[in-house]
């Protein structure tokens, strides 16, 4: 090669930029600018549904620890991501992933509906419809495609208000369904908000050995849209950075793109699921390092030193917590399930296998009777 000819136009950036970012670990105002314009009572209500998140978190690893429940995926640290459900408009459309459930609960929606999904009663996954939110998946990256679907169909039908924003993680930018989903969001410019929740880790694999990029918000650029690489430990800037790709998703100016992929670098201080054991993969100095970072610590110095929050009122949103998780695990724990409900909503009318399936579930019940399924998760 020869001559002053640029062959190549997009060279790879070797660092990620610096992540957008309102408050410190300390909790202090770095970026006045991007302070959302909320009300005090607002910026309280985002603390509180960041606390409940947690108080909910933290509930339902007990009762699987018990044996009262089933496995989940912890958000522990992660609890941030509340605010991008705060960012919407009720006539939104919410699609989580299994460890955004503090999107659910701060839409309004009974964390009943949590421990139902996680004790595997079938009334879990069935979310009413005013919430407009659709139940989380467990497979890895499928809710992304359905997400622009949902979006391309809002286009069809005249919905020009209304804007689809999905959760991931980190590892789900790996699978297949992530470039479908993005790639179809750009080509019919529909009005899509990704967030990627970048916890570092694909259960115990590495963000490093995940991508060859430097951020995953970069990847966008390849889908035609705007990327952008936020603090996921601080809630204010989640909020900032959401509110102004929802509204872009609605309503564009021009030269701006309609969809945006948001990339929250945050850090899971728990392991992937309960299942998991990260002290196989990861240090505790590092773990330590993280928990500096603690977001709801981080929101609450800001509220406290800006006279919007004070003993009382933590007291205050303590007890409400407490109090409606603690009637949410009585009401899941109260509904029995036959278990032939599990075939129920798989498809409109079972297919050959599952009904062979049922049949052999029926039979075994009628030979053995319900004590032979018990699987003595108690201990």
């Amino acid at each position: 090669m020869s001559g002053k000819h640029e062959l190549f136009q997009y060279p790879a950036p070797d660092d990620p930029p610096d992540a957008v970012r309102v408050l410190d670990e300390n909790g202090n105002v770095v970026a006045d600018e991007l302070l959302p314009n909320l009300t005090d009572e607002e910026f309280r209500k985002l603390y509180a549904d960041m606390r409940l998140t947690r108080r909910t978190d933290r509930r339902g690893v007990s009762l699987q620890r018990q044996g009262r429940s089933g496995t989940l995926a912890s958000c522990y640290g992660q609890e941030a991501h509340v605010a991008t459900a705060h960012a919407l408009a009720e006539t939104d459309w919410l699609i989580p992933c299994y460890r955004e459930f503090g999107t659910m609960l701060a839409r309004g929606i009974d964390p009943k509906y949590l421990f139902l999904h996680w004790m595997g009663k079938e009334p879990g996954d069935h979310i009413p419809a005013e919430y407009n939110t659709v139940a989380p998946p467990t497979p890895i990256a499928t809710q992304i495609p359905h997400a622009t679907g949902m979006a391309m169909a809002a286009q069809l039908l005249g919905w020009e208000d209304t804007a689809f924003l999905c959760h991931f993680g980190d590892g789900a930018t790996s699978e297949g369904d992530f470039h479908e989903g993005l790639n179809f969001a750009g080509a019919f410019d529909t009005p899509s908000v990704f967030v990627c929740n970048n916890n570092q880790y694909a259960i115990s694999v590495p963000f490093s050995r995940q991508t060859g990029s430097a951020t995953v918000a970069q990847k966008a650029i390849a889908y035609g849209f705007d990327g952008v690489y936020v603090d996921g430990m601080d809630p204010l800037a989640v909020y900032t950075v959401t509110e102004e790709a929802v509204r872009r998703a609605k309503s564009p100016r021009e030269g701006e793109s309609r969809q945006t992929l948001i990339e929250l670098l945050l850090y899971r201080l728990g392991g992937h699921s309960t299942s998991d054991d990260p002290t196989k993969y990861r240090s505790a100095a590092e773990v330590e390092q993280w928990e500096q970072k603690d977001p709801i610590r981080r929101l609450e110095v800001f509220l406290r030193e800006t006279g919007r929050l004070d003993d009382e009122a933590i007291e205050s949103i303590e007890n409400a917590n407490e109090a409606l998780v603690d009637d949410a695990v009585v009401a899941a724990e109260a509904l029995h399930q036959e278990p032939e409900s599990m075939f129920e909503h798989v498809f409109h009318e079972l297919t050959p296998e599952l009904r062979r399936q049922a049949d052999e579930l029926a039979a075994l019940r009628e030979q053995y009777g319900d004590e032979a399924f018990d699987v003595g998760w108690r201990f």
